[in-house]
């Protein structure tokens, strides 16, 4: 594909130029008009999004319309076959086409993939499998892929389902695939974006942004209690990430002005958290 690139749309080796978002189904459902349109301007000024997402509450509802049961353990979905079939359903389906018409429906040009197209997102079962079923740790990214739709003006919309050399599919945590992605890719930022302002910390009494932290800071607020829940696994697959060319993820709220153009340009906006 590599023949197939149009002007500006053209990837380096490195990544540069490009970024890796992370946003949860809900999140961007929820998102205004504008905020897609930030994302074609970027796309227009030759800047390459990649965007990996979720959708936990939206398999959950679909889970209950079906009267399938669903645990969670340590804040990974208990993913048995009949969960994975709903999983891959919703993600693949009904939330991966929804951002692709969102970004669309403002002028911009999407291509909806899930991990398991071309073998995107190869996957192994996570070490505790025996506790939640079909959850998968990604294995290897097919860059070359992801690059060759981009090569042809697409902004890479990607479910995170994985799958192995046996065709077994696995449930993989939006947060880890879009960090997998964004090793794999080279990119040097990863942006998270989602409805808090970032993370926070209680100081005086208030709860304030914290403009960046490092990993220790973050681990020590896991124990302390401070980062708590859902956020759990978006810092700890942002830390994860923060090797090879990636020097940084930063967290945001999408319903800022601009958010992501605000990052690309350096602005301090939401958390970052840096190499070191």
């Amino acid at each position: 594909m590599k023949g197939q690139e149009k002007g500006q749309h053209q990837v380096t080796s490195k990544g540069q130029g490009s970024f890796v978002m992370k946003c949860g189904g809900s999140t961007l459902a929820a998102l205004p008009d504008s905020f897609f349109h930030d994302l074609r301007q970027l796309q227009e000024s030759g800047v390459q999004p990649v965007i990996v997402h979720g959708g936990g509450p939206a398999i959950s509802d679909n889970l209950a319309k079906l009267g399938i049961e669903s645990e969670f353990v340590n804040g990974l979905r208990k993913t048995t076959e009949d969960v994975l079939d709903v999983v891959e359903m919703v993600l693949s389906g009904s939330i991966n086409k929804q951002i692709v018409r969102r970004i669309q429906n403002v002028g911009g040009r999407a291509w909806g993939l899930s991990g398991v197209d071309g073998s995107l997102i190869q996957a192994k079962p996570v070490a505790n499998s025996a506790e939640v079923g079909w959850v998968g740790e990604v294995t290897h990214v097919e860059a070359t892929l992801i690059q060759g739709v981009q090569n042809m003006g697409y902004i890479p919309v990607i479910a995170p389902i994985g799958i192995d050399k046996s065709g077994q599919r696995y449930n993989i945590n939006a947060d880890t695939a879009a960090g997998a992605v964004a090793s794999h890719l080279g990119v040097e930022r990863m942006i998270v974006v989602t409805d808090v302002p970032g993370i926070m910390q209680t100081v005086n009494g208030e709860k304030v942004v914290l403009p960046s932290v490092t990993m220790q800071q973050i681990n020590d607020m896991i124990g302390t209690g401070e980062i708590y829940g859902g956020m759990i696994p978006k810092v700890r697959a942002a830390m994860s990430c923060i090797h090879g060319d990636v020097q940084e993820v930063v967290i945001v709220d999408g319903s800022e002005p601009k958010v992501l153009s605000r990052v690309m340009q350096g602005e301090t906006i939401g958390t970052r958290i840096a190499r070191g």
